[in-house]
C-alpha cells in the first residue's frame, strides 16, 4: 500500500509509508504464541502488535484472558522486534498495568464505550498522557455515546487520540457479524475531522473470507488504518477464530489494496465527477420529494382506516409489498438486504404518519 493521505497529530509523526497496519491476534494466549506472531508481523506491514489481555466476553465460560501475565509477553515482543504494542483496558487498574509495561496503544473497547461512568474513569486515569488513545464505537449505533467518549478523552487533555470502528450490533442477520453502518463513522469524522479514523474489519465480518473487502471499503472512504486480527493457526485460536488471519495473509492483502486519490488531478477528471455528483444530487432531490408525496397518501390512508375502524397494520399486504420490492430490487442490482432495510424504514415512517392521524 502506499499513503496518499496527509495524516495529522501522532499518526503523522510516525511517517508511516503506508496507512495504519495494527495486527495481532484476539487473545494473548501464551507466551510462545506472542512472541511467534510478532516475528512473523515484523515481516509485513504491520507497525504495531494487539492482543487482548483482559477479554470481556458476552458471555461467561468463554476464555476471558490471561490477565496481566500478558503484558510481560507483550512487552518481550516489542523488546524483541521493535513492533509498538497494543491492548485493551476497561477500568482505571488496567490502565496503571499498561502504563507500567509501557503498552504504545490503549483502546476503549465496544461493551466500555456505551457507559459514560467507566469511559470517563479510564479518560481520568489517562490523564494528560502521551500515549495513544483509540476509542471503539459503541456496540449499538449511537453517534451520540461515540462522540461522547472522545470528548471525555480530550476533556482529559489525552493528547494523541483516534478511534476504531468494528461496526454495531443488530437483532437482525445480516452477512456480518456487526454491520458496519458507515454513515455513523463518516459523521464522526465530520465532527472530529483531524481523528484518525481506524478499521476493525474482524469484529465487522466475524469470518476471515470478507475481511479484504471491508478493508478496501475503509480505504475507498479514506480511513487511516487497519486493525486485523491475526494469528499463526487461526482455526485453533482461543477466542474469535472464524475471524482471524494469517501474517501471510495479512502481508498479501497489504499488497493487493489499493489507495484511491482523494482528488483527481486533470481537469476532465474533475469534471466529469462534479456532472454526476450533480447527477446524484438531482436524483437524491426527486428521492425526497418522492417519500414526501408517499407519506401525504399514507395520510390519506389513515383518515380512512380511521372513519372505518380499521387496524393500521394489514400484514398481509405489508408482505405483498415486500415480496414485490425485493423482486423488483434484483431486477435493478438492488440487494435484497438493502431493499428490506430501506422498505421497513418506509414503512414504519408509513406507520407513523397513520398513528398520528388516528390519535388526532
Amino acid at each position: 500500500m502506499e499513503n496518499n493521505k496527509s495524516l495529522g497529530n501522532w499518526l503523522n509523526a510516525m511517517n508511516l509509508a503506508h496507512p495504519l497496519v495494527i495486527a495481532g491476534p484476539c487473545s494473548a494466549e501464551t507466551e510462545e504464541q506472542v512472541l511467534k506472531i510478532a516475528h512473523q508481523l515484523k515481516e509485513t506491514d504491520a507497525t504495531v502488535l494487539r492482543a487482548g489481555i483482559w477479554k470481556p466476553r458476552t458471555r461467561p465460560g468463554n476464555f476471558e484472558g490471561v490477565g496481566a501475565l500478558g503484558l510481560k509477553w507483550l512487552q518481550k515482543a516489542k523488546q524483541e522486534t521493535g513492533l509498538m504494542i497494543a491492548t485493551e483496558v476497561a477500568n482505571a487498574n488496567h490502565v496503571d498495568l499498561a502504563l507500567k509495561h509501557d503498552v504504545d496503544i490503549l483502546w476503549v473497547g465496544a461493551r466500555t464505550t456505551v457507559s459514560p461512568f467507566i469511559v470517563q474513569e479510564i479518560a481520568d486515569a489517562l490523564k494528560g498522557t502521551d500515549k495513544i488513545v483509540l476509542v471503539k464505537n459503541p456496540v449499538n449505533p449511537d453517534l451520540a455515546l461515540w462522540l461522547g467518549a472522545v470528548e471525555r478523552f480530550y476533556a482529559s487533555n489525552v493528547k494523541n487520540l483516534g478511534v476504531i470502528h468494528r461496526g454495531f450490533s443488530t437483532y437482525e442477520k445480516t452477512r456480518y457479524r456487526n454491520n458496519p453502518e458507515w454513515q455513523i463513522p463518516i459523521d464522526l469524522q465530520n465532527k472530529f475531522p483531524d481523528l484518525p479514523l481506524i478499521l476493525d474489519p474482524s469484529h465487522i465480518a466475524g469470518r476471515r473470507d470478507i475481511i479484504f473487502d471491508l478493508c478496501q471499503t475503509a480505504l475507498d472512504l479514506n480511513f487511516d488504518g487497519l486493525m486485523v486480527e491475526t494469528h499463526f493457526d487461526p482455526d485453533n485460536a482461543w477466542s474469535d477464530a472464524a475471524q482471524q488471519i494469517t501474517p501471510a495473509t495479512l502481508d498479501q492483502m497489504t499488497i493487493d489494496l489499493k489507495i484511491r486519490k482523494q482528488e483527481g488531478d486533470a481537469v476532465e477528471f474533475k469534471n466529469k465527477l462534479n456532472t454526476l455528483r450533480t447527477k446524484i444530487d438531482v436524483l437524491d432531490h426527486q428521492l425526497i420529494e418522492s417519500l414526501g408525496k408517499r407519506m401525504k397518501i399514507a395520510d390519506d390512508i389513515g383518515r380512512l382506516k380511521k372513519k372505518n375502524n380499521v387496524a393500521i397494520l394489514q400484514t398481509k399486504r405489508w408482505n405483498e409489498i415486500l415480496g414485490k420490492m425485493i423482486l423488483e430490487g434484483e431486477e435493478n442490482q438492488l440487494s435484497e438486504e438493502f431493499i428490506l432495510r430501506i422498505f421497513k424504514a418506509i414503512h414504519q415512517e408509513s406507520i407513523n404518519h397513520q398513528k398520528k392521524v388516528i390519535n388526532d
